[in-house]
């Protein structure tokens, strides 16, 4: 009975159930919006449980997206047939989700087995250089490695200044975010990305411009703010510091061959093509994306082995964080699915006036409008699907991408990632950076207060770099 009521649901809000699927794929032209109904609840879920009803999202987050998965794949059966819309939902998690996933816990792992051990005095030069450092290594270790191995190092360098919850806000804009643009490595919307094709060091020649731009802005203007604040800190009493300053030892070194092979397994399957595939469960999937997958995995079960289990505790590594990405990041692959397919319909498709706003008169992509509309849903919702939605707004072809629509591939890539930090919601590392700031006694602002520094330091860089490069 449960069955045939939602099958009588479904066929009175979509109308397109008559639709037969003798072809496996989705018909994204006869799809209607109701379909981004699940994927913009779930959003919308993310970005609004962990403020508005924390402990029930705490607790039930899985559930919760479990429910807005189910909504996707009970009406696309009922709709189109069971092999169509089991097709489609096995093809984005077997060719997508699991090499996303395996990518983030590896790097979650080996970087977590690293620990940064002593303490510095946290002038505004160092403060600098271990921005400039951090930023440089989240596109080598991605936003979230750099950002858990360094934020603990860089609060216990200011932990006896007054004003110090300015260092963790440019730590978020700077390590969390934009450093993070260069390598499929650095963040996760790059590496759906090169996923979907684009070439590893694709991003690294075609975005360091913006990226070099943007950041050393924020630098200098972190800059500028640190020596104003510290100077006003000399005529204040002195704090007593809970960490006096010690020699700085990297422990865990045996981590860093792991990230290298990380890296290389990464680089094997962009250049090894044997031409070789299987079927797993009617999904193809090819053989050099087998082995690397196979091989991330491996190093991060060998970064358990070898790493002390004291430099994990010292770095207060858990499994928390990385359990609720592969859970959520599920639920949006799987939400994502009939999005995509309207995406693909583009002007035929229901979406068609989003591809209209982002196409100039003459039929070209509007760069700027790109830039701009992924960044703004980017600083609200989960940057990884964003790019996504995008990604597939301007075509879905990354050869094509790569090379006659590169600037608007590049505005797509720079607004995902650079305006992850607009908010503590956009990007995954800043809700964990702003929590262990408040766990050593930051006084962090609240989520429209981090918004007004935003909106003071990177909107008007944005506004720039938008003129200057994707206009």
């Amino acid at each position: 009975m449960p069955i045939l009521a939602a099958g009588i649901l479904a066929s009175a809000v979509f109308p397109e159930l008559a639709v037969a699927a003798e072809n496996h794929a989705l018909p994204g032209q006869t799809m209607s919006l109701w379909w981004a109904l699940p994927f913009a609840g779930l959003l919308l879920s993310i970005a609004t449980g962990p403020l508005l009803f924390h402990h029930a999202w705490e607790h039930h987050y899985g559930m919760i997206t479990a429910f807005w998965a189910a909504l996707v794949i009970v009406p696309l059966a009922i709709a189109f047939g069971m092999p169509s819309a089991m097709e489609a939902v096995l093809h984005a998690l077997l060719t997508e989700y699991m090499s996303f996933i395996i990518l983030l816990f590896a790097l979650f792992t080996i970087s977590g087995g690293i620990l940064v051990a002593g303490n510095i005095h946290g002038t505004p030069l160092v403060n600098a250089g271990l921005l400039l450092i951090g930023a440089v290594l989240a596109s080598v270790i991605g936003t979230t490695g750099a950002s858990m191995i360094l934020i603990r190092p860089i609060l216990r360098a200011n932990d006896n200044r007054p004003f110090n919850a300015h260092v963790a806000i440019f730590f978020i804009f700077l390590v969390s975010n934009i450093g993070g643009s260069l390598t499929p490595l650095g963040d996760p919307p790059l590496f759906v990305g090169f996923l979907r094709g684009v070439d590893f060091f694709w991003t690294t020649a075609n975005l360091w411009r913006e990226t070099l731009f943007v950041g050393c802005t924020v630098l200098a203007v972190f800059l500028a703010i640190d020596i104003v604040l510290h100077r006003r800190e000399d005529g204040a009493p002195k704090i007593k510091d809970p960490t006096p300053d010690t020699k700085v030892r990297i422990r865990g070194l045996a981590n860093l061959p792991l990230l290298a092979g990380v890296i290389g397994a990464i680089l094997l399957s962009a250049l090894w093509k044997p031409g070789v595939s299987f079927s797993i469960l009617g999904v193809s999937v090819e053989l050099q994306n087998l082995v690397r997958d196979a091989i991330i995995l491996a190093l991060a079960l060998l970064s358990l082995r070898v790493s002390y289990k004291s430099h994990r505790e010292a770095n207060g590594f858990n499994w928390g964080p990385i359990s609720e990405v592969a859970k959520l990041f599920a639920g949006i692959f799987i939400c994502i699915v009939p999005v995509v397919a309207i995406l693909k319909a583009g002007h035929d498709g229901a979406l068609a006036p989003l591809v209209s706003l982002v196409t100039s008169p003459s039929g070209q992509p509007n760069d700027l409008a790109y830039f701009w509309l992924t960044g703004a849903l980017s600083s609200f919702l989960d940057n990884a699907p964003t790019y996504l939605v995008f990604f597939e707004l301007a075509g879905g072809d990354p050869q094509h991408l790569m090379t006659s629509f590169a600037s608007t591939l590049a505005a797509i890539s720079a607004g995902a990632v650079f305006m992850g930090a607009n908010t503590y919601i956009g990007n995954a590392p800043n809700f964990m950076v702003y929590a262990i700031a408040r766990h050593r006694g930051v006084k962090m602002p609240g989520f429209f207060g981090y918004m007004a520094w935003s909106g003071a330091v990177l909107i008007p860089t944005f506004l720039i770099a938008g003129f200057l490069f994707f206009r």
